[in-house]
């Protein structure tokens, strides 16, 4: 299990396929990364200046959209993630 630390938010970024007008699938290369996903862990939050803890305001199991070009891509048990500060989510998706 990756457990993040500070204010830091790990994101299984979603797979978008995407279709040409034609209908022809697009390879992963031709297409860019999504900019959303599902929040699998969070951290305890940002600590201030002055020692108080500021937590994280996403949830866990909740859907984001972050930042195009962000974060750091780790693989860990097979899959992928994305881990992201909180300041880099731009929404939550409901």
């Amino acid at each position: 299990m990756l457990k993040p630390l500070g204010d830091r938010v790990i994101i299984e970024v979603k797979e978008e396929e995407e279709k040409s007008v034609g209908g022809i699938v697009l390879t992963a290369a031709s297409k860019e990364k999504s900019q959303t996903g599902v929040v699998v862990a969070v951290g305890d939050g940002r600590t201030l200046d002055n020692g108080t803890k500021l937590p994280v305001s996403v949830e866990i199991n909740q859907t984001v959209m972050f930042e195009k070009y962000t974060g750091q891509d780790v693989k860990f048990d097979g899959k992928e993630y994305l881990i992201v500060h909180e300041k880099d989510i731009i929404a939550i998706v409901e």
